[in-house]
């Protein structure tokens, strides 16, 4: 909305709106506006694109059809556990996001995102065994619940054996789920505005930026692209309110193929249109999907464990908070799971940890890797489920404490 001395910005959210409660809330929206003065982001609309041939198509709703192979083979899940002593707890989603962006410049854009997650906890011996995994896609075709059931399975076995291992830095396997949780955490801290005013990881000690810099292992990179097979996200930026991550005025701009991390030197970080402007920084907008690989990485996270003389192996991670901005430090609890690795093979379970590292150093202490896979991030996957992490093998990860959760 139009105010003095410029142009303001404000948002309104509603649940299941029909046109009278729409327009409604597009006069709330209004109101605000006029009401927060002018918005330090203000710019002018993107304007000139064409509407979609399904632009004026209704939201699509997700069924029960969506667990017609699923509830079945659960169920087969379940008969068998519960013969073999084992219990499972967890949930299956199925939900569709259909986003509609509209400006009065004239932007009509329409997409339409599936999203199928599955989660599951498998306890035995009266439940002092306990391992976890989850997992996403378009929908639970692209789950398999068979492969799923295995390493559960798995996990338990191995926990028949219990190891003492003293907390301390110990080289470490992290699964593609911890390595979500750890790049995740980086990723939101990855703000231009905030590294040119000196508050972040990624700031310069002499001002300015670490851009341009080796910040990790060369042989690893980190990139988002909407396009990327199998976590393929909205391409155009839909932002509901404006933030340091994103601008409402940036509204309708495509999305591209992103480097945020290339052969171990920053490339970019996240900016708007106004932010690049203030910070001098090229405009780089935030894209909903995210891809760690390492150059001459091969195999799965067992073939990593088969090449690994001595590590424990961290399954996924919990209650993760950041410690200090400035080193990108967190903190966090291990959970279902931390295996001790000897000659290549998982010999047995140690207790639970809590750690203490920073991604930035994580990524710079890389050993080796296998291969990018599709994944979740046990504390992340609310909000940012589109993930394909390389599991890492690296040394002196931080085992600050013994926990005591399970």
């Amino acid at each position: 909305a139009d105010v003095d001395s410029g142009v303001g910005a404000g948002s309104v959210t509603v649940n299941a709106p029909d046109d009278a409660a729409l327009l409604d809330a597009v006069r709330q929206a209004e109101a605000r506006a006029r009401e927060a003065g002018p918005a330090e982001d203000a710019a002018e609309l993107v304007a000139g694109l064409e509407a979609p041939a399904d632009w004026a198509e209704g939201a699509v709703v997700a069924t029960s059809a969506s667990f017609a192979h699923l509830a079945p083979d659960l169920g087969e899940l379940f008969t068998a556990a519960r013969a073999d002593g084992i219990e499972h707890f967890g949930y299956a989603e199925q939900t569709v996001s259909t986003t509609h962006l509209g400006t009065s410049s004239g932007v009509r854009l329409r997409y339409v995102a599936p999203e199928a997650r599955l989660e599951l906890t498998a306890k035995s011996h009266e439940r002092t065994r306990s391992t976890w995994i989850g997992t996403s896609g378009h929908s639970f075709d692209d789950i398999d619940l068979a492969e799923i059931d295995t390493e559960l399975r798995q996990g338990l076995a191995w926990q028949a054996r219990r190891i003492e291992i003293e907390p301390g830095r110990r080289d470490a396997i992290l699964s593609p789920s911890a390595m979500a949780d750890l790049v995740l955490n980086l990723y939101y801290s990855s703000v231009g505005r905030d590294a040119h005013e000196g508050s972040s990881v990624w700031s310069a000690p002499s001002g300015g930026t670490r851009l341009g810099e080796l910040v990790a292992d060369p042989r690893v990179s980190v990139y988002s692209d909407p396009q990327l097979p199998g976590i393929e996200c909205v391409p155009f930026l839909e932002v509901g309110a404006s933030s340091g991550f994103a601008s409402v005025f940036d509204n309708g701009i495509a999305l591209e193929h992103v480097d945020w991390i290339r052969d171990g030197v920053l490339t970019s970080l996240i900016t708007s249109r106004a932010t690049a402007a203030t910070t001098g920084l090229p405009f780089r907008p935030p894209v909903e999907n995210l891809r760690v690989e390492v150059a001459g990485a091969s195999g799965s996270l067992l073939d990593l464990v088969a090449r690994t003389d001595d590590a424990l192996l961290v399954t996924c991670t919990w209650y993760n908070r950041t410690v200090d901005a400035q080193t990108a430090l967190v903190t966090g609890l291990t959970r279902d799971g931390v295996y001790v690795v000897r000659g290549g093979e998982v010999v047995g379970a140690a207790t639970n940890f809590r750690w203490n590292d920073s991604p930035v150093s994580v990524l710079g202490r890389v050993v080796d890797a296998g291969e990018p896979h599709r994944t979740l991030g046990r504390e992340m996957a609310d909000y940012f489920p589109r993930t394909e992490m390389a599991p890492l093998l690296v040394r002196d990860f931080n085992f600050s404490t013994v926990s005591r959760a399970s």
